[in-house]
């Protein structure tokens, strides 16, 4: 069976001195770290060892909530933000047809509390008005402001379209062990809840309930992307330097920074990954920016993007490295027919699939990146399914975590994440921040 591979010999061009030795001390001993619980942050590392320890119980339960709610709606409203929904939305996109979301359940899956737009959640009530719908709200606290609001406004649409016994059946809970304020009125209210622990963040939660319960609504194979989680865990954890891919990608996303490369651009040459680029730049953005440190994480979806931000990305300010998601087997055959009076000019491609132009497309693109001046990384898939994206993401959370060891940060909070919360809470008269709303204003 073929597994993720990485590639950085179009990286290796553009560092300085021999890349190999430089922070193999460094990444030996924070993989040691991770799987021993040690280091900066260490009580936000339940998430490293998850993937071998999940236990069959626990899926089943997962799958057997699942399938029961399935059979009762038709759409299911994930109610979370950052950690909390991007996980799942990327893995659900990823292995969605394009066209028609989730087609494997039947069930449509939404978001919401992930912003504070009024049309949104306008827009998204005037939706599920004539719907059937469900509800999972995940926050660990339950007092996040875009969850809760959300939550509040969705609640008392459900409660009036089935009353407050048929909507208890239709809700679900993600929350902390400890009691807080969505787990008091979930045990009051009698909701289904699961647990998130207490050593896992939100970015690192994917294989939680966080992330497996709405990836089995949605129809998709949760013990297989455990699978693939589980074998990157023993590959990353068992294997020496060279044939570990996230030590490899971290060392040289590191070596690279050092060499005066601070922003990292994740690129893929399939629409379906979108969101794992979203969940991927909250990981490493979160994760790493902190203490005027870190990599800045941006990201592209071509060939769309090469027609925007292709032009700065080939003769822009060189500061800049691109690490590439290429899936080499596509799950269609689609092939170009030939035109009698050829008005497109395209008869030289007749009878090919469309698959070999859009790899042209990627490895024509390499070439002149890295002729450019942009370091190129290359992380291939052998193609988009459970398995293989557990392995990714798994692969990416445990490269951050070694990153943030050679950057010497802690990757598991985010401090100042809190910074626009007390801001905002002060100017909408919140109690108890009655002297923060003096000083903003006294400051206008």
């Amino acid at each position: 069976m073929k597994h993720l591979n990485i590639d950085v010999t179009k990286a290796l061009r553009f560092i300085n001195g021999s890349y190999e030795e430089s922070n193999k001390g460094k990444i030996t001993s924070a993989i040691r770290n991770l799987y021993a619980s040690k280091g900066k942050g260490s009580n936000f590392m339940g998430w490293v060892n998850l993937p071998s320890s999940i236990g069959k119980m626990e899926l089943l339960e997962i799958e057997e909530t699942a399938k029961l709610l399935r059979s009762t709606i038709d759409v299911l409203v994930v109610i979370g933000i950052g950690g909390s929904y991007l996980g799942a939305k990327a893995v659900n996109s990823a292995l969605s047809n394009n066209f028609s979301d989730f087609k494997q359940s039947g069930v449509k899956i939404v978001y919401a509390g992930h912003n504070i737009s009024e049309d949104y959640l306008s827009d998204l009530i005037s939706f599920l008005k004539d719907k059937s719908f469900g509800l999972c709200v995940i926050s660990k606290s339950g007092t996040t402001t875009e969850t809760a609001l959300a939550f509040r406004l969705l609640k008392v649409l459900l409660e009036k379209k089935e009353g407050k016994e048929g909507a208890r059946k239709k809700i679900i809970v993600i929350t902390g062990k400890n009691k807080g304020t969505l787990r008091n009125l979930a045990e009051r209210e009698r909701y289904k809840v699961f647990t998130i622990a207490e050593n896992i963040g939100g970015r690192y939660s994917i294989l939680t309930p966080v992330g497996l319960l709405p990836i089995a609504i949605a129809g998709f194979d949760i013990r297989k992307l455990v699978e693939g989680a589980s074998y990157m865990q023993k590959l990353v954890k068992e294997s020496s330097y060279d044939n570990n891919p996230a030590a490899q990608y971290a060392n040289i996303r590191n070596i690279l920074l050092n060499n005066g490369y601070n922003i990292e651009i994740l690129a893929n040459f399939e629409p379906k990954l979108h969101y794992v680029s979203e969940w991927w730049k909250q990981l490493f953005g979160e994760s790493e920016g902190k203490e005027g440190k870190g990599i800045f994480p941006a990201s592209v979806c071509f060939t769309t993007d090469l027609h925007s931000m292709g032009q700065y990305i080939q003769e822009g300010r060189r500061e800049l490295f691109e690490t590439v998601i290429s899936v080499s087997k596509p799950l269609n055959e689609l092939y170009i027919p030939s035109s009698l009076d050829n008005f497109d000019d395209l008869n030289y491609l007749a009878g090919k699939r469309v698959c070999e132009v859009n790899k042209m497309a990627e490895l024509g693109t390499q070439i002149a990146h890295v002729e450019g001046g942009v370091p190129n990384i290359r992380i291939e898939l052998p193609e988009l399914n459970e398995c293989y994206l557990g392995e990714l993401l798994y692969f990416f959370e445990i490269a951050c975590g070694i990153s943030g060891n050679i950057l010497e940060v802690n990757p598991f909070n985010q401090p100042g994440v809190e910074n626009y919360k007390v801001n905002m809470f002060a100017l909408l008269d919140k109690p108890g921040f009655e002297r923060k709303r003096e000083e903003i204003i006294g400051g206008l």
